[in-house]
């Protein structure tokens, strides 16, 4: 799987290169509008996640000369929130817009979900027995119930179940959730945990996030006895 990330931010680039490739993609950069249209006219990429503000060409810019000849989703990344600016990406071509700051754990997983989306495929969520989480409209539901998240509840959740069935130590969830600053506290981590489960299982029967002593957490369906 073949990414192409425009960034002109040099940290921020480099957090990305090396997320990505330890999250299992192929992944080529670049810093400018223009070096970054060259890449995604001439390779042939599964996705390019894209800037808006960049140097000698705009996000806008690129997007739109290279929907002239190619149909390779955008993500736009960038920290431009604006209602309007989102409109104009994704009237421009756009397959998703995620405003910086931004959890790293969303951003994979809305990768993932703009990868398999495909043309015309309908809006994909994520789901664990009858648990939901739609990653383009930021809705959680349980059965019938809507569940209220903040952003890092939001990405925290998308993380687990992007990775059901995994165990997931504290020190990776941080590095994933958190910004790229972030020092790993276990403490932290398990108090944002308990928040989560507070709205996620508590009110219910059969729960779906299980933490393992001294390793992590996992979310996953597990039999129900007796």
């Amino acid at each position: 799987m073949r990414l192409l990330v425009v960034e002109d931010e040099v940290k921020t680039l480099e957090y990305l290169r090396k997320g990505l490739t330890e999250e299992g993609f192929v992944v080529d950069t670049a810093a400018t509008g223009v070096d970054g249209l060259h890449l995604a006219t001439t390779d042939d990429y599964e996705l390019v996640i894209l800037d808006i503000m960049l140097p000698d060409a705009s996000g806008w810019h690129v997007l739109e000369l290279l929907r002239r000849q190619k149909q390779t989703p955008v993500l736009f990344l960038t920290a431009r929130d604006d209602v309007a600016d989102r409109v104009r990406g994704l009237e421009l071509g756009a397959d998703d817009y995620l405003v910086k700051p931004f959890a790293f754990a969303e951003l994979v997983a809305r990768v993932r979900t703009v990868m398999r989306r495909g043309p015309g495929r309908e809006r994909e969520v994520l789901q664990v027995a009858d648990l939901e989480l739609d990653l383009r409209r930021h809705r959680a539901r349980r059965g019938q119930e809507r569940i209220d998240l903040t952003k890092q509840e939001f990405a925290l959740l998308a993380l687990l179940m992007q990775r059901q069935g995994e165990v997931l130590s504290r020190a990776y969830i941080a590095s994933q959730v958190w910004d790229i600053n972030f020092h790993s506290d276990t403490n932290i981590i398990d108090v944002a945990m308990r928040r989560l489960r507070a709205k996620i299982d508590d009110p219910y029967e059969h729960k779906l996030i299980h933490s393992l002593r001294g390793t992590g957490y996992v979310l996953e369906e597990r039999e129900r006895h007796g």
